[in-house]
């Protein structure tokens, strides 16, 4: 899978717009700091004519708005240097620190300028007259501007909008210029937008499986490019398609193929975009992201993760009249079939949580199409492995039918994960091909989790590991509608102290014998701890989940249960909420019937186990040797099973087993003895 997007190619790194921000407040300090007024001293107008009838001074500045004169000493005449006291002056010239060069030296207030500088002027002609021009000063009469006072008081307030305007540009979720890059475009839509194809490489072709959704969405895009053959029959294009499936199952991935293939400009966008602090943004995101698609109509919206706006009304945890979520989402039901028209707009949306949408969102002129992507069957996963395998170095008698089969209930990211954690596991045993080993080890790695060869496991404990994992497969192995045995391990990996692993049949639909079955087996292992040790353990906890959960499915929700009939509490639509659909009573008779067939199932592992209990030693011995045993073991055991109809399981034992040495001890354990609890029926020990 191609992971291009429109931005390859640019530059990362550039300038960035917060250089200027920075620059600036620094120079504003820089100036506030460095552009000081000069700290003179403090004279009076005698001590002044004084300094000047002995030709100390050279310059004098009346500032006359300031009402201040500003005294400047002939520096070059020593005398006028010890007319001061020499200790404050050289202090006082040491801590100057200006940006417009020398300070004056003295200063004080005048009266009233305009007579003073005409006494200042008089003074001046009188000195030179009788000292001589060596004597004379210069006046300088004029205004200022203290820009420096300004500029100070403006610091702050400048400061506080920068940070403001920073801190909008984060919640915006602005990093640059464009849409959402300021306060002022927070209500614009965050879309990527993929030009006629350009930036996807994915294709249809790139999508493995999913024949049924693939053709759904194919029309669609066919629509769009010969929609001719289309309306001479009056047909109308679909304003929406919902891709709705369990995570993983490449409900994205097909929206890429979309983008790649309908060569019109593709919209692209999660949930959680629309989603903001301010009241009224994610609705003005609908609106503009509608207004943008219509100017380049045809085109296609894509929004990943519908469920973050579209989830039902009146159930989110703000039931105010003025939520945020509800909003957008009333705009987004307007936009796809409100009063005014939408033509040339499809939407293509997707979500793992269809059950918690708004049932105004689902209807038909909406979301024309719900596209269900389902777990891939065998066939769509060998299709699925063939594309991931592509960049690997395989093995020449790798068999992808195999790898396949060994993987029922798995999801194209699964699979996809499986072949790179089978590279990675041949790489580290410096390996120069892939082979079916690699994979089988990752299947247990991903599953199951890192082999512990260092576990510390007390001789009692692992003997009650081996006797109850010898349970399960005793009881299963007994039981006609059991799934089939491929190994049973007693090696720790991830939380499991053991495990025994199924490869259960591929079926739709599940009967009331094979579920009692299933239990019974799930129980044979605390059963066997019962009958050998005559006290059972906690090892049996993620059994007895199962089964707990099992039970209560097959009595309210299958209505598989004779005493509570045919009646079902499933609630698809999540209508009920926190309250139960039933009375205490009715409730009372579900756990009094839960708890009825989970103990017959229990007797029945028991009763099943007391009359094997030669061969249920023998196989736990032979485990406890082992450590992991394969399904050719029982059947020098037990014998064929008389039920088993389909050779394909004794095939893949027969095919694991072939690859996996003999395990002697568990420091030697290869990492091929754990399974996928949820979809291989895994029997596993929690510690």
């Amino acid at each position: 899978m191609n992971n291009n997007t429109p931005n390859k190619g640019k530059k990362k790194g550039g300038f960035n717009a917060y250089w200027i921000y920075a620059i600036i407040a620094v120079l504003l300090i820089a100036f506030n700091l460095f552009q000081l007024k000069p700290t003179a001293i403090e004279i009076d107008v005698d001590k002044f004519k004084e300094l000047a009838a002995n030709g100390y001074v050279e310059r004098i500045d009346l500032i006359k708005n300031e009402e201040k004169a500003e005294v400047y000493l002939d520096l070059e005449q020593i005398d006028a240097i010890k007319a001061l006291d020499s200790i404050k002056y050289k202090s006082l010239k040491k801590s100057e620190n200006t940006l417009s060069g020398r300070p004056y030296d003295m200063q004080f207030t005048t009266p009233p300028m305009e007579t003073f500088y005409t006494n200042i002027s008089e003074f001046k002609e009188k000195l030179e007259l009788e000292k001589g021009p060596k004597f004379s000063f210069k006046v300088n009469y004029t205004s200022r501007t203290d820009w420096s006072g300004a500029l100070s008081w403006l610091l702050f307030p400048v400061l506080i909008l920068v940070f403001w305007f920073v801190i909008m540009r984060r919640m915006s979720g602005g990093t640059g210029g464009g849409a959402g890059g300021n306060i002022f475009n927070i209500g614009k839509s965050k879309a990527t937008v993929f030009e006629k194809g350009k930036g996807t490489n994915t294709t249809f072709k790139d999508v493995a499986g999913l024949e049924g959704a693939k053709e759904e969405v194919e029309e669609i895009v066919d629509f769009l490019k010969n929609p001719k053959k289309y309306t001479e029959l009056g047909a109308k294009i679909p304003k929406g398609a919902l891709l709705v499936g369990p995570p993983g199952t490449g409900k994205t991935l097909l929206a890429k193929a979309v983008a790649g293939e309908a060569k019109v400009p593709f919209f692209s966008l999660s949930g959680s975009d629309f989603v903001e602090m301010f009241v009224g943004v994610g609705a003005s995101r609908v609106r503009d992201l509608f207004k943008q698609a219509k100017e380049k109509s045809p085109s296609i919206i894509f929004i990943d993760e519908i469920d973050a706006i579209g989830r039902a009304r009146g159930k989110n945890a703000n039931m105010g009249s003025n939520d945020e979520r509800e909003n957008t989402l009333n705009q987004l039901l307007t936009e796809m079939d409100g009063f005014g028209t939408n033509s040339g707009v499809i939407i293509l949306a997707a979500t793992n949580r269809a059950d918690v949408l708004d049932s105004a969102l689902m209807r038909a002129g909406r979301f024309d199409r719900q596209i269900y992507v389902d777990m891939p069957d065998v066939n769509e996963r060998k299709e699925i492995f063939k594309v991931h395998l592509k960049p690997l170095k395989l093995a020449t008698d790798l068999d992808v039918e195999f790898l396949s089969k060994q993987t029922p209930g798995f999801s194209g990211a699964d699979i996809a994960n499986i072949c790179n954690e089978a590279a990675l596991i041949a790489a580290r045993k410096k390996k120069k091909n892939v082979d079916k080993q690699d994979f089988l080890d990752a299947v247990d790695r991903i599953v199951g989790g890192l082999e512990k060869k260092n576990k510390i496991i007390t001789p009692n404990e692992k003997s009650t590991i081996a006797y109850h994992e010898a349970g399960h497969a005793t009881t299963s192995w007994l039981l006609e509608h059991a799934s089939p045995l491929v190994k049973v391990t007693i090696v720790p990996r991830g939380r499991s102290l053991g495990a025994a692993w199924y490869l259960p049949e591929e079926r739709q639909i599940t009967t009331t014998e094979q579920l009692l079955d299933e239990m019974c087996s799930a129980l044979g292992g605390r059963a066997a701890e019962q009958i050998m040790f005559g006290k059972i353990s906690t090892g049996a906890l993620s059994d007895l989940e199962k089964v707990t959960k099992q039970a209560y499915a097959m009595v309210s929700i299958y209505g598989l249960s004779s005493k509570l009939g045919n009646i079902s509490y499933y609630d698809s639509q999540g209508q009920s909420g926190f309250t139960k659909p039933y009375s205490e009573e009715r409730a009372k008779n579900i756990d009094e019937e839960v708890s009825r067939i989970i103990e017959e199932q229990y007797d029945r592992a028991v009763k099943i186990l007391t009359e094997n209990k030669d061969k249920l030693i023998q196989l736990a011995e032979k485990l406890l040797e082992k450590e992991v045993i394969f399904k050719d073991n029982l059947v020098e055991i037990f014998g064929d099973r008389e039920w088993d109809k389909e050779p394909l399981s004794e095939q893949i034992a027969e095919e694991i087993k072939a690859d996996e040495p003999t395990i002697e001890n568990s420091n030697d354990q290869s990492s091929t003895e754990n399974l996928k609890e949820d979809n291989l029926n895994n029997k596993e020990d929690g510690e």
